[in-house]
Order: structure tokens, then C-alpha cells, then sequence
């Protein structure tokens, strides 16, 4: 039983180094998004609506912002899967929305990225 818990320990160890520079690569990232976008308790809506809590909530549905026609009607809930495809091509994936972004192609860089938004509670708390 030792054993085992020294090894988990040790494995445990390895890892979060790993989700730590994923997060940090990923707010590098979210620096091209930061023009438009915020996140974290002081976020608000500037050109594009915040995005504390992203996953697992309805596209278009943010309190405060005025979305497109297209966004509003898309039946997307962001997951990451969702999130994935509509970053690589946001106007391709939902034509007539207000988003003025080529896309994020590379899927590392995505990866990243998701990893850092994920950490951001519906009000901008950040969750372990």
C-alpha cells in the first residue's frame, strides 16, 4: 500500500507541473483575445462578451451583451469540443457573427488556451 501511494505521489508530482504550463501558455494565448474579451471577477463586456464560465454554457447568453442574430440563434453550448471548432474558424463555423477573429489553427495553442479559460467560474472565480 506504501508503494503505491509513493508512486500516485510521485505521478501526481509530474503532472501538475504540466497543467501549470499549460494554463501559462494559455494565457499567453488569451492575449490576442484580451482586445475584445475579459475574464476574472473584474471582467465585464467590452467589444466581446466576458468569458467567466464559458464551458458548459448556452452561445448568445451573456447578461449585458448584444450578440448577433447568428450567435444567439446557434444552439451551441460551449464545450471543448465545441470551443475547438468554432475558435479554428469562428466566422466559417458561425457566419454573421459579430466576431472579427481569423481563427486559432494551431491545436496545441487551442489546448492551451481552453486549459486557462476552464479555470474561470461563471463569476470569474478562479476553480482549482
Amino acid at each position: 500500500m506504501m508503494r503505491l501511494l509513493i508512486v500516485f505521489g510521485a505521478v501526481a508530482s509530474l503532472l501538475a507541473p504540466a497543467r501549470a504550463q499549460e494554463v501559462g501558455a494559455g494565457e499567453r494565448v488569451f492575449g490576442q483575445c484580451r482586445a475584445c474579451h475579459q475574464v476574472g471577477e473584474t471582467a465585464r463586456n467590452t467589444m466581446g462578451p466576458h468569458l467567466n464560465g464559458l464551458f458548459g454554457r448556452k452561445a448568445g447568453t451573456v447578461e449585458g451583451y448584444a450578440y448577433s442574430p447568428a450567435n444567439k440563434a446557434s444552439d451551441i453550448v460551449w464545450s471543448e469540443e465545441t470551443f475547438r471548432d468554432y475558435i479554428k474558424d469562428p466566422r466559417g463555423r458561425m457566419p454573421g457573427t459579430k466576431m472579427i477573429y481569423a481563427g486559432l489553427k494551431e491545436e496545441g495553442r487551442i489546448s492551451d488556451l481552453i486549459a486557462y479559460l476552464k479555470q474561470f467560474g461563471p463569476t470569474g472565480q478562479k476553480t482549482p
